[in-house]
């Protein structure tokens, strides 16, 4: 009832601000102009033809800009919630998947904390959403995987009713004709709806010449700002490892960007496009180590008023121009983080600290339930028991799940990003029991 009657009302909320005569779909002003006949329908669930029923039949949410929807955005959606991200000082979680179980986790965590999510895929995560037993000459199996990953991500992203960022995350010389593969299957897919399969993607040349680094993203940018995408950028090498790319014996002075370096970047993207974010270095380290690690988010408050500077009397007025993503982001001192969104971050990536919740999950599953699952038939319970309920992968999957949700929901409130949309605490769920009808309460 408290859903039906909140989708009753944000038609009058959304335009609550405004006396103007009502204007286009909220969900087609996000989008790029593009013909008639290639919008061929709002939602992707009309599509489909799913049902799309209370916050997902939302246009928009009580407490964002009109353009931002349930679903995935692109084109002025996109932008206007990374304003609203930097204006309000919070910052998107930004989270690795590499199942349609996380992807579900992080749709849940999204709504659990009324909040947007950023979702992404590396290329070794792609390749393992298409199956490692699928041939990956080409890049092939981890351009499929993440298609599929995309879709997934459209499909339930709505009926979780959150607004979600869908992105790629590091990406080297060597692969970029995965990203070529994508920007492909976007293009294709703007031609018929008018809008990106994705919103994002992150090429990553910071081992590269910085000319030829810029020189690149310039013609990234080039192509994918004509379909509503934003380019995401890296400045300065990001520590230690992550899906395969080890940098933990990097040259620690090549951890920090320099302001002329970000401005660099900054005035020549600029003349292209405004869709873009820096992934500025200050010190970032993938992965939870016990060495020295010293993060300096002051390096990104320089760079802001470096930036203004150079700009003069066309510099925002908050004096913060550029958009600032946060690699490395687990384990991280909360100071550091806080400090980092008062200073432009409007996204962090959390990929280390999830991998653990979700492997803890199954571990302290297994430590619960230990007796249940070492045969077939035969527990404490007695002889003849059989054990089904408890091996089920559905069990010991939702418990990964929850643990995770958990450990998000820390993130969201690190980040700021808690009770954003404006739709307050979701409903239980109903019709949910596991497996026969006896699931376990995990």
């Amino acid at each position: 009832m408290k859903l039906t009657i909140l989708a009753l009302m944000l038609p009058m909320v959304c335009n609550s601000f405004s006396f103007a005569p009502p204007r286009q779909h909220p969900r087609l002003l996000s989008r790029l102009h593009a013909s008639e006949t290639s919008l061929k329908s709002e939602r992707f669930a009309d599509e489909l033809g799913i049902p799309c029923e209370d916050e997902c039949s939302m246009d928009c949410f009580p407490n964002m800009p009109e353009s931002i929807h349930p679903g995935v955005l692109s084109g002025q959606g996109l932008m206007d919630l990374l304003k609203d991200a930097k204006d309000r000082k919070y910052a998107l979680p930004a989270v690795n998947c590499v199942t349609s179980s996380s992807i579900n986790t992080c749709l849940e965590a999204a709504r659990t904390n009324d909040a947007p999510i950023m979702i992404q895929f590396s290329s070794g995560g792609s390749q393992f959403y298409a199956g490692k037993g699928l041939d990956n000459t080409n890049y092939k199996a981890a351009i499929a995987g993440a298609v599929s990953g995309a879709f997934h991500v459209r499909t339930l992203a709505e009926q979780y009713g959150v607004p979600v960022i869908l992105h790629t995350d590091h990406c080297a010389k060597k692969l970029l004709p995965w990203v070529d593969g994508l920007l492909d299957a976007s293009e294709r897919y703007y031609e018929k709806h008018g809008e990106p399969l994705f919103s994002s993607h992150m090429i990553d040349l910071s081992e590269e010449p910085i000319s030829e680094n810029i020189e690149i993203c310039e013609h990234y940018l080039r192509r994918m700002s004509k379909i509503g995408m934003v380019l995401e950028m890296e400045l300065g090498v990001t520590g230690g490892e992550e899906d395969g790319v080890n940098n933990e014996d990097v040259a620690k002075e090549d951890l920090y960007s320099k302001p002329e370096e970000i401005w660099e970047v900054y005035e020549r993207l600029s003349k292209i496009s405004d869709k873009f974010t820096i992934a500025a270095a200050f010190g970032n380290v993938h992965g939870v180590y016990a060495g020295d690690i010293d993060l300096d988010p002051e390096i990104l408050t320089r760079a802001q008023t470096y930036i203004s500077d150079k700009l003069g009397p066309s510099a925002p007025a908050d004096k913060k121009p550029a958009y600032f993503v946060f690699h490395g982001g687990s384990g991280s001192d909360l100071s550091d983080i806080r400090k980092a969104i008062d200073y432009g971050v409007i996204k962090m990536n959390i990929d280390t600290d999830t991998q653990w919740s979700y492997w803890e999950g199954i571990k302290n599953f297994e430590d619960k339930f230990s007796p249940y699952l070492q045969t077939q038939i035969g527990n404490p319970d007695g002889a003849d028991k059989p054990n089904k309920k408890y091996y089920d992968p559905r069990e010991c999957l939702r418990a990964a799940e929850v643990n995770t949700v958990d450990r998000l929901t820390q993130a969201f409130s690190d980040l700021n990003c808690q009770n954003i949309l404006g739709l307050g605490p979701p409903e239980e769920p109903e019709n949910t029991l596991g497996p026969r009808r006896g699931g376990l309460p995990v």
